[in-house]
């Protein structure tokens, strides 16, 4: 898609993950073995052929560009385009309740004047899905669309994508923009993914620059009778990570074969940074079950419906229960986990057992004994 850039928001942390996401962003959390959170939303925009991404990084970055670095996994290390770093700005108390700063945006302003690209797709980092734009990039621009808002109707009274709630007539289009939660389920939520024509987004920042803390979605709904705003309907897996129950949950659910086929097995892949790791190694008193596995882990415990990153350490005599192991953990024998978070390089001396809920798991952070 190369009349088409995009901007990808990496700059949004949560309170609310107990000390996971404090160093960095939600983005660069490790989520499913080896992947990063934003590795979802970046595969996605290089998939659907869009070769200009512009990242909006967070105070704290180290962690996000070590894992970028040139963007070749993703195939961005480009002499044209290709993956750029844009700073974002630093915003104080305001921060966690903004998804599109209109700030972030007009710091970077020569990214936008210097592509002379028709559309631009904006989109989050805490979100796990697999979407192509082609088909929404393809509807914007037979619709004429100043702007094309992607949405998603809740299948279960679980399913939470926002609270903006858009209205929309027979053809699609936007009528008004509303921030409520329904009790009903077939209500078309704004799911943080939208495609705006460059020029309009200039406009809204140029009229809006002096509110530095206004959302995007704002002055959008503002002039939602004057713009053209059109909704996309998105039918696949997505949700969205906001708190450690989130995050716990979403790994839980790679463990379903039915969504893993949606996330990964199809025509579009997830790409991630790569590890040349060795296999992992099983030793002879090892059971394990319904759990996924990355590479250069040596387990002689027992794992089950657990979710463990690179090279994992698991000695013999422990067990791990509903659990996900971020990397380089070491968990000494005789050691009982159960609905358990541990970031990178946490150590559990043996004999310890540490247990947590579905609704409260236990979180131990980086580097811990």
């Amino acid at each position: 898609m190369y009349d088409t850039i995009a901007i990808l928001f990496a700059n949004s942390g949560f309170d609310s993950l107990q000390g996971l996401s404090l160093e960095g962003s939600i983005a660069g959390m490790p989520f499913g073995g080896r992947y990063r959170l934003l590795d979802f939303a970046l595969s996605s925009m290089v998939n659907s052929g869009i070769r200009t991404i512009g990242l909006v990084t967070p105070r704290h970055y180290r962690s996000i560009l070590d894992h970028l670095g040139g963007g070749r996994d993703w195939f961005l290390d480009r002499k044209a385009g290709g993956l750029l770093i844009l700073p974002g700005a630093i915003h104080g108390l305001t921060q966690q309740r903004i998804n599109f700063r209109i700030r972030d945006i007009e710091l970077n302003l020569d990214y936008l004047h210097r592509n002379y690209a028709e559309n631009v797709v904006i989109s989050r980092c805490n979100q796990v899905f697999n979407f192509n734009y082609k088909d929404a990039l393809e509807f914007h621009n037979k619709n004429g669309a100043d702007i094309t808002l992607i949405y998603k109707i809740p299948e279960k009274p679980t399913d939470k994508h926002g609270k903006i709630r858009l209205f929309l007539n027979e053809d699609q289009q936007v009528n008004k923009i509303k921030e409520e939660e329904s009790e009903h389920l077939k209500v078309p939520y704004f799911i943080n993914h939208l495609i705006i024509r460059r020029k309009v987004l200039l406009d809204i920042i140029h009229g809006y620059k002096p509110l530095e803390t206004v959302d995007l979605i704002q002055p959008i709904a503002e002039n939602v009778q004057t713009l053209k705003v059109y909704g996309f309907a998105f039918n696949g897996y997505i949700q969205t990570i906001h708190s450690v129950k989130d995050y716990f949950e979403r790994n839980m659910d790679l463990l379903d074969p039915e969504i893993r086929m949606k996330l990964f097995w199809g025509p579009d892949s997830i790409h991630t940074k790569v590890a040349d790791n060795p296999p992992t190694k099983h030793g002879y008193q090892a059971r394990v079950r319904n759990s996924l596995i990355s590479s250069g882990c040596l387990i002689e415990g027992e794992v089950e419906n657990s979710v463990l990153s690179r090279c994992v350490l698991i000695e013999p005599g422990a067990q791990i229960t509903n659990s996900v192991l971020m990397h380089s953990c070491i968990i000494r024998a005789g050691t009982v986990l159960d609905h358990v978070v541990l970031d990178k390089f946490v150590e559990v001396k043996s004999g310890n057992v540490l247990k947590g809920s579905r609704d409260n798991p236990l979180v131990m952070k980086k580097t811990a004994v």
